[in-house]
């Protein structure tokens, strides 16, 4: 049931919030045995959640999120950053643990993440919340990430209960997320490795005979495909720019995704839109102090 004590909101986003410290290099990327040096370096929200509601609030749409709990390292960060934003961090768990952080090491279009995850997963201790009912009810549009297990499927059911599109991403053909998403985008990291010994158009051809939705394939700065069931699959380039960082690059186009589907964009514009608030994200650093504004993407577009 509808809880009215509950703001309603445009999304809802579910998955992982966190503290990256990323450093930006100043010349090549690590090498073995030899100095590098550091140009820029920061501690700010991160996660394809936290990412992604960063990037949503700059485009003007209204965010809550729930997933990762918030340890005392990384909670005053998200407080403070998101003070003045339209982010509403109430459904998260505050913990007295020190919180889960990521390290970025970035050279351009290279990066390397580093952190404690698959010591986190492999520990039995549930380290994010359960989805709550009446967060999905009171928001417009979704975004769900696959990867807390039975909760994210949770989230996905409740949607799908209460009639909440929802855009999720890297999620396979046969998976229960893919199949019921309105928008499902998947990167070409995630299906050469799922999907070794096929092209991406064979991909593709697998994903849009399981599900109603929007599959998108990324491929970096190669070509994306789309399409749905029943159609052709279709091609666009992504946006040239000057990549100055890649770090959140596929956070931001989901957010690009939550903002199409929440306005009805066409299948074609969608893709448009997530691809030029990619592009614009990838040409700065850091991107959680420089977001997309609408204006800029609506802008990289009509200079197309």
């Amino acid at each position: 049931m509808e809880n009215k004590d509950i703001k309603k909101v445009d999304a809802y986003l579910y998955g992982m919030v966190l503290g990256t410290h990323s450093f930006l290099l100043n010349d090549e990327f690590l090498r073995p045995d030899e100095y590098s040096e550091i140009k820029e370096q920061y501690f700010l929200p991160g996660g394809e959640t936290g990412t992604a509601a960063t990037v949503l609030d700059s485009l003007g749409v209204t965010v809550r999120v729930d997933g990762t709990h918030i340890g005392t390292e990384v909670a005053p960060l998200l407080r403070d950053f998101y003070a003045d934003k339209n982010v509403d961090l109430s459904s998260l768990t505050f913990t007295d643990e020190p919180g889960v952080m990521d390290y970025v090491v970035i050279t351009g279009i290279i990066r390397t993440p580093m952190g404690h995850f698959q010591k986190l997963f492999s520990n039995g201790i549930q380290w994010w919340n359960d989805p709550r009912e009446e967060d999905i009810i009171n928001c417009k549009v979704a975004a769900v990430d696959p990867y807390f297990g039975q909760q994210s499927i949770r989230a996905a059911e409740l949607c799908v209960q209460h009639g909440i599109p929802y855009v999720t991403i890297d999620s396979m053909h046969h998976s229960y997320f893919h199949k019921h998403a309105a928008i499902n985008v998947v990167s070409k990291e995630c299906y050469a490795d799922k999907y070794p010994d096929q092209s991406a158009e064979s991909v593709m051809k697998l994903m849009v005979e399981e599900s109603e939705g929007l599959t998108i394939l990324t491929q970096g700065g190669g070509e994306m495909l789309y399409g749905r069931k029943g159609e052709d699959i279709h091609r666009m380039k992504p946006f040239e720019v000057k990549v100055k960082s890649t770090l959140g690059a596929g956070d931001t186009y989901k957010a690009g995704c939550v903002y199409a589907l929440l306005n009805g964009f066409s299948d074609e514009e969608t893709v448009r839109f997530a691809s030029a608030c990619s592009g614009i994200a990838i040409s700065r650093f850091p991107l959680p102090l420089n977001p997309p504004k609408l204006d800029e993407v609506r802008n990289l577009i009509s200079g197309s």
